[in-house]
Order: structure tokens, then C-alpha cells, then sequence
């Protein structure tokens, strides 16, 4: 069964007082980014700070990775603002519920695995380009408004709104330094609302970008006509918002997993992911995915275990029902602080110092995951490395293909397999046979090389074809049992020698 029996972590030693300041830190920077993302898909802010609620809480509690933070994103929103636009809010909850649906499927079919075979150069890109975005999405913040046409802040204004920023970034940098007991962002929005008050400083806060009062999300259905045409109109967004939210989802899943030294579960995170969509279309939310700089906070914060994650979802209602005066007094300079301190802690340094030192096909897929996580969208990026990284492995490998050459003492001729068979080598693999001036008997041997796909299985059956109607006789030997059974399965009339057929074992994989 998929969801969890360590709902609560009863097993893991919690730090009650770090998750719960790490979960208050993340709350309140929670906010401004699901009220920026509704915005951005044309919605009522209050529509994405209700995603970021039932998302946060439910993931939190039935998630794969405890201590990882969800919440309305960015990502999901772009995929949202034509179907809002056109349709309006009713289907844009419909939509999510059906994204949620698929992403449970998957997680029950077990797709949540496939995001092992992105290769390191796209997760370095990837974050890179998440960095960046995070970064550069701050900056609307020094606008005199809150839309990106206002004009940009100058004077006075400017030079607060850059100074709050600073402050809260070298609190965020020397605190930690000094002491570890204390969340280093919640304690930069202390220090900075402290300064903001008893200095008198007029400057733009949480409130100048919408009012987050509003009540509890009671569950309701989509109103929206439940016929085929419909479904039609919901169906394609729902299937981008199901993989974009599952790839920032799962990556995320695993960039945490390197920073702590800990494995959570793909799959199991997959199905959460799910759940909490469906739960937010039903009540009034725009749905969303793992949150790679919330996640970035909690984790910096000390967080570990899923309270703070729980703790956070239920503080951001608390704000929403009866805090949102004091709330929306918070300086955006300090909120902005955290993320461009989260922006720096999310950029993978590291692969700057490789540059020159990786193979350059992998630097260019690097950069090229970067560049379209920027300017486009990450779950195209995504894609796109991952194919452009397949494509690559698919061509080396087809040059790969050798043929050791013998014959024996009977005058069989040997040919001694080395590297896979599959589409893209069948061309060279083919080119090593001369079946004309072979002998009556040909053994092919596959002790090191495996038949990958039907496009290896046709090659193989033609080839006998061949030797075939020049009356001579193939046997395949050493063949591994998934080999052996691609080509029963294809009806391959091959004589086949199994009785010198190693046995081989594969690790489950109970994931």
C-alpha cells in the first residue's frame, strides 16, 4: 500500500521547538509568493493562498519526503493563465482536481522512479535555473507597485527597500555563525520589522501587495458542466499541470535528499502530490507542487521530520482567518532577504568549478537546462535535457558494439558479442557478419551484451534469414533471461543454446 503507517514519524526523534519556528519562518514566506502566483495566473490571491494551505498540509502529512514544503508555485501557475483566462476560476479547480488524478495514477503505477534517469548534468541545470528564477522573481518587488508594469522604485525608496534587503541577508549569513538554535531567516524578519518599527521607516509591505483576509476553505464541487466537452477543455492543462508538478516535485525530492543525507519515496510523494491537488480543487485552491525554496528555508531552518511542514500549513490559515492585519504589515524587504538568501543557497556552485573538467556535451546540456529554465518553462527544460542526454548516450552506444572473431576446433566460427544491441547499433553490429564466406555453423555469443529492444530482435531475425538461406546454421549463446524472453515472446525462430547460460540476478527494487 502506497500511503504511509508512519504518518506522524512516531519513530523519528523530533525537535519540537526548531520544526516549529522553521515551520512559522516558512509560513510567513509562504505569503507573498502564493498571492504573486494567483496573480500570476489571474486569480483571486486568496485562491492560491488556499493551495498553498491544503497543499502544505496534506503533503506534509501523506508525503515521501518529510520536511520538504508544498504550496501554489509559479510553474503550475504559468500552465494555468489561458484556461483562467478563458474559462475562469470554476475550471481551473475542475483542472487541478484532474491533474490530481493523474498524478496519483502514477504514483500507484510507479512512474515516480523514472526521474532516476535524469542525468546530473540536467538536476545541475535545473537548479541553477530554479535559482535564478527565484532570484530574479524578487525584483518585481522593487517596483513601485505590485504589477511588473509599475515603474521601478528610485530615491528614498529604492535605497530602503535595498538596505531592509541587506540586513536581512547578513542576518540570515551571521546568525548561523553565532548559533544554530534559532532559525536564521525568522530571526532576519524579526530584525527587520524591529528596525521598520522604531526607526518610523515607511515602506512597502505585504499588505501593499493584496489583502489575505479571508475564512476557512469549506469544500465545495467545481461548479462546471460535467459533459465531454468539458473534460476536452481541462484535459490538456491538467496533464502539463501533472508533470510540471511532478518533475519540480520529484527533483526537489531529490535535491533535498542529497542535503540531508536521507532517501525519501518517489512514488509515495507522487500519490501525496495527488491527493493534495484533488483536495485543493474541491476547495477553492489552484493546486500546486513541491516548493524548491520553501523546502530550502525549512531545511536551513533545521527542520527534519514532517511537524514543521504540518505547523507551517495551519499557521498560514491562522493568518488567513484572523492574523492578516499584523501580517500584512510585514516589510516585503525582509521576505525579499529570504528568498534572494535561498536563491544563493540553491545555485549549485559547484558545477561553476567543473567547468573545463566535465566532458563538454554535458556542460552543454548544463547550460542548456539552464538557459530554457529561465526563459521557458523547468518542465520543458527538463524534458528536453533528458532527451538531448538520451539521444547522446543512444549514439556513443551504437558506436560501442564490438565483434570478437574465432573458430574452434570444429570449425564453428565464433562471434563473440561486446555491447548492447538495440536501434542505434544494429547498423554497425549487422557489418560485422560476412555471411557468404562464413562456415555451415555460426555461434553468436552474448555473454557481454544484452538485445535491448524489437528493433535488435528484427536485426537478429534477419540475419538468421540470411545465413539461413545460404543453408547455414546460427545458435545464440549465453543469453540472459529477459534476452531470451524478448525473443519468445517475438516468435524469433533462432536456435538458441541454453545450456551454458549464466544465471543472472537483478536487486528488486522495493521503492
Amino acid at each position: 500500500m502506497i500511503l504511509p503507517f508512519d504518518l506522524f514519524d512516531f519513530k523519528q526523534k523530533v525537535d519540537y521547538k526548531t520544526e516549529l519556528l522553521a515551520g512559522l519562518t516558512v509560513a510567513l514566506a509562504l505569503v507573498p509568493e502564493a498571492i504573486a502566483f494567483a496573480v500570476i495566473a489571474d486569480l483571486n490571491p486568496l485562491i492560491g493562498l488556499y493551495a498553498a494551505f491544503v497543499m502544505g498540509l496534506v503533503t506534509s502529512i501523506l508525503g515521501g519526503r518529510p520536511g520538504m514544503i508544498s504550496g501554489a508555485t509559479g510553474a503550475v501557475a504559468i500552465v494555468l493563465v489561458a484556461l483562467s483566462a478563458s474559462h475562469g476560476p470554476e475550471y481551473i479547480f475542475a483542472c487541478v482536481i484532474l491533474a490530481g488524478l493523474i498524478q496519483i495514477g502514477a504514483g500507484l503505477l510507479r512512474l515516480g522512479k523514472l526521474m532516476r534517469l535524469v542525468p546530473q548534468p540536467v538536476v545541475y541545470g535545473f537548479v541553477n535555473g530554479l535559482a535564478i528564477v527565484i532570484g530574479g522573481a524578487q525584483l518585481v518587488h522593487f517596483r513601485t507597485g505590485s504589477g511588473g508594469d509599475t515603474p521601478w522604485m528610485s530615491g528614498t525608496p529604492l535605497y530602503t527597500m535595498i538596505g531592509l534587503t541587506a540586513l536581512t541577508m547578513l542576518v540570515m549569513w551571521g546568525l548561523p555563525k553565532l548559533t544554530k538554535a534559532f532559525p536564521s531567516g525568522l530571526a532576519g524578519i524579526i530584525v527587520t520589522i524591529a528596525v521598520v518599527y522604531f526607526a518610523g521607516i515607511d515602506t512597502k509591505t505585504i499588505g501593499d501587495l493584496a489583502s489575505i483576509e479571508g475564512g476557512f476553505p469549506f469544500p465545495s464541487i467545481p461548479e462546471i458542466p460535467f459533459t465531454f466537452e468539458a473534460l476536452w477543455v481541462i484535459l490538456p492543462y491538467s496533464v502539463l499541470v501533472a508533470l510540471v508538478g511532478l518533475i519540480e516535485s520529484l527533483l526537489t525530492l531529490n535535491i533535498v535528499d542529497e542535503i540531508t543525507e536521507t532517501r525519501g519515496r518517489s512514488n509515495k510523494e507522487a500519490v501525496a502530490q495527488g491527493i493534495a491537488n484533488v483536495t485543493s480543487g474541491f476547495t477553492g485552491g489552484m493546486g500546486g507542487c513541491a516548493m524548491i525554496g520553501q523546502s530550502l528555508i525549512n531545511i536551513s531552518s533545521g527542520a527534519r521530520a514532517r511537524l514543521s511542514g504540518i505547523f507551517a500549513s495551519i499557521m498560514l490559515l491562522v493568518f488567513i482567518m484572523y492574523g492578516s492585519a499584523y501580517i500584512e504589515q510585514i516589510p516585503m524587504a525582509a521576505l525579499v532577504g529570504i528568498m534572494f538568501m535561498v536563491s544563493i543557497g540553491t545555485f549549485e556552485w559547484a558545477s561553476l568549478r567543473t567547468f573545463g573538467k566535465m566532458p563538454k556535451w554535458d556542460l552543454f546540456v548544463l547550460v542548456l537546462v539552464t538557459v530554457i529554465t529561465v526563459f521557458e518553462d523547468l518542465a520543458i527544460a527538463v524534458v528536453i535535457g533528458v532527451i538531448v542526454s538520451s539521444l547522446r548516450f543512444a549514439y556513443v552506444n551504437a558506436k560501442m558494439i564490438r565483434a570478437r572473431k574465432r573458430t574452434d576446433e570444429a570449425g564453428r566460427k565464433h562471434y563473440e558479442i561486446w555491447g548492447p544491441l538495440f536501434f542505434g547499433s544494429i547498423q554497425t553490429f549487422n557489418s560485422k557478419f560476412d555471411v557468404l564466406n562464413d562456415p555451415d555453423e555460426i555461434v553468436i555469443d552474448f555473454m557481454e551484451s544484452r538485445i535491448v529492444d524489437m528493433s535488435a530482435i528484427e536485426a537478429l531475425h534477419r540475419l538468421t534469414e540470411r545465413y539461413a538461406k545460404q543453408g547455414k546454421k546460427v545458435t545464440l549463446k549465453h543469453l540472459s533471461p529477459d534476452s531470451r524472453a524478448r525473443l519468445t515472446k517475438a516468435d524469433a525462430i533462432i536456435d538458441v543454446d541454453v545450456d551454458e547460460d549464466p544465471t543472472y540476478k537483478v536487486m528488486a527494487d522495493f521503492v
